[in-house]
C-alpha cells in the first residue's frame, strides 16, 4: 500500500504530465500568431451566450478583424510586438524612431545592472526582426507583412522577441520602482515580482506589465475587455492613460489577441 507521501508525489507527477500533454496539444494545433480572421468568428466561441453575443456585436461596430495568438502565457508580449511592428511597416518615421530606441535599449539595461552577456543574443535577434520589417515602399508592403507573419511563427525568433520585451519591462519596473510598487498586490517586492512574474517565459501579464512596457517604448495600447461585466458595451482602457493607441488588443480572462479597427 503506498504512503501518503508517495500518493502525493504520484498525483503531482500525473498533474504535471497532464499539463505537458495539454501544452503540447495547444502548440501542435495553434499557431503562435494566426492569420487575420473576421471578428465574427468570436460568435462561434460563445454560441448561445447572450451576454457575450451582444458585446461582440457592439465590438464589431469598431473592429473588423482579429488575429489570434497562442494561449501560452506569452500572448500579451507576442500580440503587442506583432501588432506594433505591423503598424511600423507603413509608418516610416515611427519605424526610424523605434529602431533607434531599440538599438539603445541594451545599453540602458546594462546600466540598470542586467548582464551584457545575457542580453546579447536576445537584443541581436530583436534588432534582426526589426530590420526584417523595415518599411520600403507601397509595392513591397505585402511582402514585408508576410515576412513579419513568418518570423513570428518561427518559435526561435518569436520567443526571443518575447524574452527581450520581458527584459525591457523588468528594466522599467526597476528604473521606476517607487511608482510601480503601488501596483503590486501582496507582499512582493519589485525585485521579487520582476524575477518571478515578469522575466520568466509563460507568465501571464497584468496591467503593471502593460504600463511598464508601453511607457518604456513610448507606445500607446488600447485593450478591449470582453467579460461578463454589466451592459452590452466592451470596456476599453488605454495604456498609458491619455496616450494615442497604435496597438489594439482584446482581453478575455487570461488571454490577449490582436484587433484591427474599422
Amino acid at each position: 500500500m503506498e504512503s501518503i507521501e508517495q500518493y502525493d508525489a504520484n498525483r503531482d507527477e500525473l498533474i504535471i504530465q497532464q499539463q505537458r500533454e495539454i501544452e503540447k496539444e495547444i502548440s501542435d494545433t495553434t499557431p503562435l500568431v494566426s492569420e487575420q480572421l473576421p471578428l465574427t468568428c468570436l460568435q462561434e466561441e460563445y454560441n448561445g451566450d447572450e451576454i457575450f453575443t451582444d458585446k461582440i456585436q457592439e465590438l464589431s461596430k469598431k473592429y473588423k478583424f482579429i488575429r489570434r495568438t497562442r494561449p501560452d502565457g506569452n500572448c500579451f508580449f507576442r500580440a503587442f510586438a506583432y501588432s506594433y511592428l505591423e503598424y511600423l511597416i507603413t509608418n516610416n518615421s515611427a519605424y526610424q524612431e523605434f529602431q533607434k530606441l531599440a538599438e539603445a535599449s541594451k545599453d540602458k539595461l546594462v546600466q540598470l545592472g542586467f548582464p551584457s552577456f545575457t542580453l546579447e543574443d536576445f537584443h541581436e535577434t530583436f534588432m534582426d526582426v526589426i530590420r526584417r520589417v523595415c518599411p520600403k515602399d507601397a509595392e513591397t508592403t505585402g511582402k514585408v507583412k508576410t515576412e513579419l507573419h513568418t518570423v513570428f511563427n518561427d518559435q526561435g525568433y518569436s520567443d526571443y522577441v518575447v524574452v527581450y520585451l520581458r527584459l525591457i519591462t523588468s528594466g522599467k519596473l526597476q528604473e521606476d520602482a517607487d511608482f510601480y510598487q503601488h501596483f503590486i498586490e501582496g507582499d512582493f517586492s519589485i525585485e521579487e515580482f520582476r524575477h518571478q512574474e515578469v522575466e520568466p517565459m509563460y507568465k501571464e501579464s497584468d496591467h503593471i506589465h502593460i504600463i511598464a512596457l508601453c511607457t518604456a517604448l513610448g507606445v500607446g495600447v488600447r485593450v478591449e475587455y470582453l467579460d461578463r461585466g454589466e451592459g452590452d458595451q466592451v470596456k476599453a482602457h488605454d495604456f498609458p492613460e491619455g496616450s494615442e493607441p497604435k496597438v489594439y488588443l482584446i482581453y478575455r480572462p487570461g488571454h490577449y489577441d490582436i484587433l484591427y479597427p474599422n
